[in-house]
């Protein structure tokens, strides 16, 4: 069967991809393995970090769901060699929950971060997510639309019912930032240092105070916002499909 290509702007389509597990829990991975093979990926799996690190270079996994409680190396040690060594999309299935965990996943380079217990559903969205950013890495149109918002990076042009919608050059940078890896978390530290600089990477008012005037230009409702949407100390996303 041919595979489904998904297109940035659509939603409901899928993409045949390589995946690895890495996850010493058994009941789990066999979750994840029935999970992903029902949507019709291909599945390799890893119990330890050794066994991740050797399957690596053979599998090439386009999408790698690394769980940090690893027998033999604490996972967070395990992000930064994962992509150090692989051109893969990383997401966190992890059961710590602290915001400290997830902002130090997503700062050693995870792209996302999933909490156990998981739903199935979001978990194949979270996929879906990592493999559109992925196609979109790889030149396809830097073009999003959200609701009737629409973020064209290559043009630099920000539209909101067919209007040009004027932005700040900091509201700007912070939106094409989130539109750039769509549905994505992106931590508040990350945002900071990209569009301010390292020196202003703790300064989270500075980013609270654009990102609210963002959701006045842009959300049907600002004080509910559906396009910018935050992730509880720890960062922002961006929806596509508010």
């Amino acid at each position: 069967m041919r595979d489904r290509l998904w297109s940035p702007i659509n939603p409901t389509m899928s993409i045949a991809a390589k995946l690895l597990v890495i996850e010493d829990d058994p009941a789990i991975r066999r979750l994840l393995r029935v999970t992903l093979e029902r949507a019709g990926h291909d599945v390799a799996e890893a119990a330890t970090a050794r066994e991740a690190l050797s399957l690596l270079p053979i599998e090439k996994p386009q999408v790698v769901l690394l769980d940090l409680g690893l027998p033999d190396r604490d996972g967070l040690e395990l992000v930064q060699l994962i992509k150090r060594q692989a051109q893969t999309t990383l997401i966190v299935v992890s059961a710590r929950e602290s915001t400290s965990e997830k902002v130090a996943a997503l700062d050693l380079g995870a792209d996302d971060y999933l909490t156990k217990p998981f739903d199935t559903e979001e978990l194949l969205a979270r996929v879906r997510a990592g493999l559109r950013h992925r196609l979109d890495s790889q030149g396809a149109e830097h073009r999003v639309e959200a609701g009737d918002v629409v973020i064209d990076l290559d043009k630099r042009r920000v539209t909101r019912a067919g209007e040009e919608v004027h932005l700040a050059p900091k509201e700007y940078g912070v939106l094409a930032l989130l539109a750039a890896r769509p549905d994505r978390v992106l931590s508040h530290a990350q945002i900071l240092r990209e569009v301010w600089g390292p020196a202003q990477a703790d300064r989270v008012e500075y980013l609270r105070i654009v990102v609210r005037a963002l959701r006045q230009k842009l959300e049907v409702d600002a004080a509910r916002p559906a396009l910018i949407v935050n992730e509880l100390g720890v960062g922002y996303r961006l929806r596509p499909e508010p």
